[in-house]
Parts: structure tokens; sequence; C-alpha cells
């Protein structure tokens, strides 16, 4: 058997969007409609003849409409091998009627989570009927038609009206397959909720991750390999997938990587002074904090000019016309915002690649969560790193206390070395980098780097002197030996940050003493692999 004629369907549908044309459609092609509760009062609404599944049962839906579906009339009807000569029998001998096309959406356990139901309520819109049809019409997809999501009804009416009413098998296997898709992303969203909000469990024995594909991508990182982008099913934080593209071009996979990571330094100055943040290749270029945003803008593409050709741009306040001038005098690919004045959105519009995406708000920078990396033969899970310091943290352990400035500028080059791939390294002063270095073997390279890239910024904008002199400098680890730091001291910093921890601290800071460094300790590390 290939193509099956439609003769009999069942309705039972939460999401009623389109379930009146596609009542009307059904019914004017000869289709019986059998349904449920809210389904069956909205069809007969629609003015539609629909046959009660407690008619068919001959049991009514009793417990709360808990149990209503739950019936070898209904099942039978969906399971039976239509050809095999014994089922044909017990469908004949018990009364049970072929149903050749199943239409259900689940209830909405998603949307009764996330507007804050109380746990009677959350575990009341966990469906058992629905999926048990959507499992069993998938599995027996050689004779029925299964259909879970409204936006698959003018594909159903294309293929009906394409094969005289009937369904192909190659439609019913892509239907099956997406009824086992949206169960199964089901049973983990409800496993999820189970683990996470009700067991406040950290890393339950199970863990099972789903996700709705948005788009497919031109090519991953590289132009042979595949990609997609995908959102969370269930409650989420809102970021990139969620943010509206005024203009530009799609966005790739290094686009949607490198702007998550701008994005996730610059929700770090969500509340706090107009703040820019420079990306490039998933590491931070420059970042700083002004009175304005386009202040904020210069000091931070003076850091790294180079570099941040290219790049990605993240701020913490909408966009002004002047800041987007002064962005579009480079090549930008990407840049995210909590909203944007016209001005600013005339200014992009001139550079029509250039991807301008705006945002409802910034994440939490402190919210909790999973992280998850697969590797051969398994997955690494870890809690995101969320871990804060303020002031009152710092531990003090050179003979010289840091400056109120030289506090601060701790601080801000901390909060940015948290976001820079290990080794880290990041001067700061004036609420700005200087420089950073990321990503090398060992630290002091790191710490070089990042004092090449000040000395090339002091000539390219004719400075008297690069601005890692008088800086705070942040490591994200401990310095294993003297040698970074006192590459740091060389370049000219007189403050520096850092966890701590290693078996030579006592030559570490006795190296800073004899430099005049003030030096503190967090306590804690930020490594970023």
């Amino acid at each position: 058997m290939t193509d099956v004629t439609i003769k009999r369907a069942l309705l039972s549908v939460s999401d009623k969007s389109g379930l009146a044309d596609l009542g009307s459609k059904l019914a004017k092609a000869g289709v019986e409609l059998i349904s449920t509760g809210g389904t069956a009062r909205a069809l007969r609404e629609a003015g539609l003849d629909v046959r009660d599944v407690s008619d068919v049962t001959g049991f009514p839906e009793m417990m709360d409409g808990r149990v209503k579906t739950l019936h070898p009339a209904i099942h039978g009807g969906l399971l039976a091998v239509r050809d095999d000569p014994e089922h044909a029998a017990a469908m004949e001998a018990h009364d049970i009627g072929a149903i050749d096309l199943v239409v259900v959406n689940l209830y909405p356990f998603e949307e009764t989570v996330m507007r804050g139901a109380d746990r009677d309520t959350v575990i009341e819109n966990i469906d058992i009927g629905g999926p048990s049809m959507v499992r069993s019409a998938a599995k027996n997809h050689r004779y029925v038609t299964i259909v879970t999501d409204a936006a698959d009804y003018d594909a159903l009416y294309n293929e009906l009206a394409a094969h005289d009413g009937a369904t192909t098998l190659e439609f019913r296997k892509a239907m099956a397959a997406k009824a086992f898709a949206a169960t199964a992303a089901y049973d983990a969203m409800i496993s999820q909720w189970f683990a996470f909000a009700d067991q406040r469990q950290t890393f339950p024995d199970m863990i099972a991750l789903n996700g709705r594909k948005l788009a497919e991508l031109r090519y991953g990182e590289n132009p042979h390999q595949t990609a997609a982008v995908y959102a969370p099913v269930g409650p989420h934080v809102s970021g990139l997938p969620q943010a509206e593209q005024v203009q530009g071009k799609e966005l790739s996979y290094n686009n949607y990587n490198d702007a998550d990571a701008a994005l996730e330094l610059i929700a770090e100055f969500k509340d706090g002074d107009p703040a820019v943040v420079i990306v490039k290749h998933a590491n931070p270029c420059g970042v700083a904090q002004g009175a304005t945003l386009l202040q904020a803008w210069t000091a931070a593409l003076q850091c790294d000019s180079v570099s941040a050709f290219g790049g990605i741009v993240a701020v913490n306040r909408p966009l002004d016309g002047s800041t987007a001038e002064a962005i579009c005098e480079i090549f930008t690919e990407v840049v995210v915002a909590p909203g944007a004045d016209d001005a600013a959105k005339a200014a992009f519009a001139r550079k029509k690649n250039l991807r301008l995406l705006l945002i409802d708000e910034l994440p939490n920078a402190r919210r909790g969560g999973l992280l998850v990396k697969p590797i051969a033969g398994g997955l690494l899970v870890q809690s995101r790193d969320n871990g804060a310091i303020s002031a009152a943290d710092l531990k003090v352990v050179t003979a010289r206390e840091p400056t109120e400035q030289e506090l601060k500028d701790c601080l801000f080059a901390w909060t940015v070395a948290r976001h820079v791939k290990s080794n880290a390294i990041v001067y700061a002063k004036d609420g700005a980098t200087a420089g950073i270095g990321a990503g090398q073997m060992n630290r002091r390279d790191s710490a070089r780097i990042a004092a090449i890239k000040a000395r090339e910024a002091a000539e390219t904008y004719g400075w008297h002197e690069p601005r890692t002199v008088g800086s705070a400098v942040a490591s994200d680890a401990f310095f294993p030996f003297a040698d970074g730091l006192l590459a740091a001291a060389e370049a000219g910093a007189t403050a520096v940050i850092q966890p701590g921890g290693s078996m030579r601290d006592d030559e570490v800071i006795a190296a800073a003493d004899a430099a005049g460094l003030a030096m503190v300790f967090t306590g804690m590390r930020h490594f970023r692999h």
C-alpha cells in the first residue's frame, strides 16, 4: 500500500488556529470527523458535523478529561496493519473502524510553565492521550497520516489535492518523523521541568536536550561544513535567535557564534554607563564605557582598530545616529543593540550587508543554566560561569594598596577577562581596555601580546605613550611564575587583579612589591577554553 485515501479523521488540538478551515476542507472532501471536548465544540461552532470520541468508544470522557482516547476503539483504528488478516479480523470482530488521519497538538505545557502556574496546574498540562495517539499514528505511518503542527495544514491540503484525497507514503514518512520529534521534545521539556524546577537537581541521571530549527545556515565555521540554528523547546532566555534582524545578509554560523560572545559580554554592563563591546573570532578586541555611546565606541575601537575590522559590535543602550555613523566608518559584520533610533537605522541602511539585530533586552549575566559540549563518546556538562566578585571580595596582598581608580580599572579589566579565551590578559585604564591578549599557551605571552597591541594603538593615534602605562591588568587565572606579572609591569601596569592560589604566590607577590605594583586576589578564576 502506497497511497491512502483519507476517509476518517480524528482531530484533537490545543492550538485551534486554522482548525475551522481544516475541518471544513476535510468535510467537503467527504471525510468523517471524530473529535474530543473543546475541539469538537469548536468544529460544531463552525457548522460542521462531528462524531464524539465517546460515541466511538462507548465510554464517556471522564476524570476531568484525563481519560477519553485511551481505548481499543481508538488505538485499534490507529495501529491496525490493514492488510494483515488477523488484524482485519480483530477490527471486524470488535467493530473497530480504521482512522486514516490524526491531527493532534499537545497540551500547552511550555506556556503553562512560562506563566508561572502552580505545580498542580503544571502537572495537569502534561498530555497523556495526545502523545499516545501521535505515537500510534506515527508508528503506523504505512497506513495513517499524522499531523502535529498547524503550520503543516497547507502541506496536507496540497497533498490531498495532488493525490485525489489521498496521501503518499513519502508524505506520511515525513509527518511521522516530525511527530516523533514533537513528542520527544515534549517529553524532554517535561523531564527537564521535573529535574531542574521541581526536584532542583543540577545533574540528573538522564539529560534530554531539544530544540526547534529556526533556519539552516549557509555553512558552518568553514564552507565544507553544514550548519543550522535551533531554539530550545521550553522556557529559555531570549538572545540572538529571538532578535529582530532589521537589515543585512543572513547570519552565518560564525556571525551567531561571535555575536553571542559580544552579547554575553555586553550583558555585564546591562545597568551601567554606556558601553560598547567589539568582538572578533569570539574574543573581545575592544571594550569601553563612557559618558555616551559615541565616547565608548571611540575608546573601544582605539584598543585594537586592526582587529575591529570585520568585527561584531554590541552596545548596552539604544543606538543613536552619531554612534551608528561612527560604527559605519569601518567594515562591521553585525551590530547588536537593545533598540536603535531612526537616525541610527538610516545610517546603517547605507551599509546594506551589515546585519543590525535588535533585542528586547540584554540577558542576565548572572543567570544559571548548563553548558553542554560534545566530545568523542559523550557530553561534557557544566554550570554556566556566573560567578561574580565585588570590591568587598578582593584581598590586597601587596604592600601598596590600589588607588580608587586602580580598583575601578581592576574590576573593569576582570569583567572583560572572564570573556577572553584563556590564557587571558586584559589591561584597562579609565574604563576602557588598553590591550587584550587571548588564547596563548602561556600567560607571559598573553601579557606581551596585549602590550604590543597597546603600543601599536599609541603609534596609530599619535599618543605619547601606550594606554597600558598606569593601567590595571587582569589575569583570568593565577600567575604560575613571576614572568607574566613582570611583563605586565614592563608594559606600564601599576595594579594587578588575579585569582591567586599558585604554589609560587609568595614569589609573585614579592615581584609585585619590588616593582611597586598593587595587587589584589579574587579567589575565583575564569578559564574560558
